[in-house]
């Protein structure tokens, strides 16, 4: 097991970048970092994450990073244990049934209104599937896990509601830190790469319906497949 040192100094290079000033909200703009790395997978749940390093690598105040993580907090994303610190929250197979429940209540209603999208939110949907398949050739299966996350975003985005893509952004940076339990990653995400391309291409002809329960389907693979890795 790495010690403190070891841990921080891997964290460390995760955040290369630093994050310039903006006139924004700094503190939002270092959760946009902090919440990027979270989608991508690369910050796992029960990685501490800490303040002098972070401050540091961000090139922001300890003020500035306390602000972002009570924004995270409230975002479920991040836990404060006391005099312990900050560390990526561990989803609970409740979480994990509560998710779904609603992705369940999203996903195939914007399937639905696929008829009333542009062709530009179509085309969304078809460059994320794209991406994911690439991914999938490079056998890169962080990189499938984030054009993953890319055709469920691009799905609600079908619907055009701005609130609903925030809620929707929400869930999936759940998602993620749920999928770290899947070992092989490949074991979990293979099939659904192949579902995802067609559903896409069936709302491109018009299946709409057809499409929709497709995606109720697999929703409900994917949650069961999930809460049996977590037991």
């Amino acid at each position: 097991m790495r010690n403190r040192s070891e841990r921080d100094g891997a964290l460390a290079e995760l955040f290369t970048t630093p994050v310039q000033p903006v006139l924004a909200s700094t503190a939002e703009r270092v959760v946009d970092v902090l919440r990027s790395h979270l989608i991508e997978g690369r910050l796992a749940p029960g990685t501490r994450l800490s303040e002098e390093v972070l401050a540091a690598a961000l090139n922001v105040s300890r003020n500035t990073l306390r602000e972002a993580f009570r924004i995270l907090a409230h975002e479920r994303l991040v836990v404060h244990e006391m005099n312990r610190g900050v560390f990526v929250r561990r989803l609970s197979v409740e979480d994990v049934r509560s998710i779904y429940q609603l992705r369940s209540l999203i996903e195939p209603a914007a399937v639905r209104s696929v008829h009333s999208a542009g062709a530009a939110d179509l085309s969304r949907v078809r460059l994320a599937v794209t991406e994911g398949l690439a991914a999938r050739e490079r056998v890169d299966w962080p990189a499938v896990g984030t054009a993953n996350m890319h055709f469920h975003l691009a799905v609600a985005g079908l619907m055009r509601n701005a609130r609903l893509n925030a809620v929707m952004g929400q869930l999936l940076v759940e998602m993620r830190l749920a999928f770290h339990v899947m070992n092989p990653p490949e074991d979990f995400y293979a099939p659904y790469l192949d579902e995802n391309e067609r559903i896409c291409r069936l709302m491109e002809a018009g299946q709409a319906e057809e499409a929709a329960e497709t995606m109720e389907g697999y929703l409900h693979r994917a949650c069961e497949q999930l809460v049996r890795a977590f037991g």
